[in-house]
């Protein structure tokens, strides 16, 4: 939490982040470019990176042997001891990871789960994970809070999860719990939304300002959007689901009823369980597709990517998007043979609104989730360096 300034107090405020936003999503950069970059003078510029490396968020470095004109200009970069806590949960699992400033992953830890979690069950679990970090493996860092990435629709008011149904969450304080079991700041997502906001800001999305992002997980489909450079919420803030959406049947071989939902036709469980396997991580469902001969197996790729392309054709029709991502088991999908997955969607939409459409993979790929989680975590740390909550690691638990 941050408590907005005004005045000559805020106008500092607001460089000290500009500075600290800069060297997190650009990475390090000289002093001289730093001033360069946000218009300040020099002294400025000193003196704020100076509060920075004070409070622990920034480090100065010698430049490089590079030889140039004038004075060499000390090197800004993140601090590695600030990390977010990144938290999804999922029918399958629970993934919790510490994420620093730059986007490293030091700490991550996947809890298989034979039984679906309860809201309770995971602050606990994330309470229990961060004390053995903070004993072990992270005694000196400040900790900016922890980030949570629901497969379900989240209230971004207050947290509250108001229907996660592959989870059988309904209406659950999961902020309030986690934060109340970690006296840590906590911020709590749609876990598409956070996929689209790390592959906007480092990955496969970056400067684009037309994406339609799809994420397909062991819960279903759930998709995020970016319009003209926003991230789209909608009134409620969820907008984006478009596993509900209804693309129809594409083929008589299909042989499915008519009116089923998108992530009940284009389904991680249906690929597991053709291929024979009860569980398996993204990278290791990728490699039992690519390893099989299996005719069903090939049939029914062929079949959800059919579908796959059918639904996101009509995304395109609808929103006009430069490029579509896809994370997940529906990256692991496209990869099949992305240039005719992409010339499928384009076939079925409208060819005006196709013209130059590229359909990705989430660059970040398993990374995605955990860092868009951190991403939301550290926004407060962004906007107002010096107010923001600042929890060293050693700090016990409620």
């Amino acid at each position: 939490m941050t408590t907005p300034r005004t005045g000559i107090e805020g106008v500092r405020a607001g460089n000290l982040g500009r500075i600290l936003r800069r060297v997190h999503v650009s990475g390090a950069a000289s002093r001289a470019t730093l001033t360069a970059e946000l218009g300040l003078n020099r002294s400025t510029i000193a003196d704020l990176v100076g509060e920075l490396v004070e409070l622990g968020f920034v480090r100065e470095s010698a430049p490089g042997p590079e030889r140039r004109v004038g004075r060499p200009s000390p090197v800004v970069a993140t601090s590695p001891e600030v990390i977010a806590i990144a938290v999804n949960p999922e029918v399958d699992a629970l993934e919790i990871a510490a994420v620093r400033l730059d986007r490293g992953i030091p700490h991550r830890v996947r809890l298989e789960m034979d039984h679906l979690l309860a809201p309770e069950e995971t602050a606990r679990l994330v309470r229990e994970q961060l004390d053995r970090w903070r004993d072990t493996e992270s005694p000196g860092a400040i900790v900016a809070g922890i980030g949570v990435a629901v497969p379900g629709l989240v209230r971004g008011a207050d947290g509250v999860v108001r229907t996660a149904p592959h989870l059988g969450w309904t209406d659950v304080p999961l902020r309030t719990l986690i934060a109340e079991a970690t006296g840590l700041p906590v911020v709590v997502a749609n876990d598409a939304s956070l996929g689209i906001l790390a592959e906007h800001r480092f990955g496969a999305a970056r400067d684009i300002d037309d994406v339609v992002y799809l994420n397909g997980g062991a819960s279903g489909i759930g998709g995020g959007l970016i319009v003209q450079g926003m991230a789209v919420g909608g009134a409620g803030g969820y907008a984006g689901e478009f596993g509900q959406n209804r693309p129809g049947i594409v083929a008589d071989s299909d042989r499915r009823a008519p009116g089923g939902v998108l992530e009940d036709e284009v389904s991680r469980a249906r690929l597991l369980d053709v291929l024979g396997m009860t569980a398996a991580d993204d990278p290791a469902l990728a490699a039992a597709l690519a390893a099989s001969s299996a005719p069903a197996v090939a049939a029914e790729t062929a079949r959800q990517r059919r579908i796959l392309a059918t639904a996101l054709a009509n995304a395109v029709n609808v929103l006009n998007p430069s490029v579509i991502v896809l994370g997940g088991f529906l990256a692991t999908l496209a990869e099949l043979d992305l240039p005719a997955f992409t010339d499928a969607v384009a076939d079925q939409a409208m060819p005006a609104n196709a013209e130059g459409l590229d359909v990705r993979v989430a660059s970040l790929a398993a990374d995605r989730l955990l860092i868009g989680a951190a991403e939301a975590a550290f926004e407060p740390l962004l906007e107002d360096p010096a107010g923001a909550v600042r929890v060293p690691a050693d700090t016990p638990a409620r």
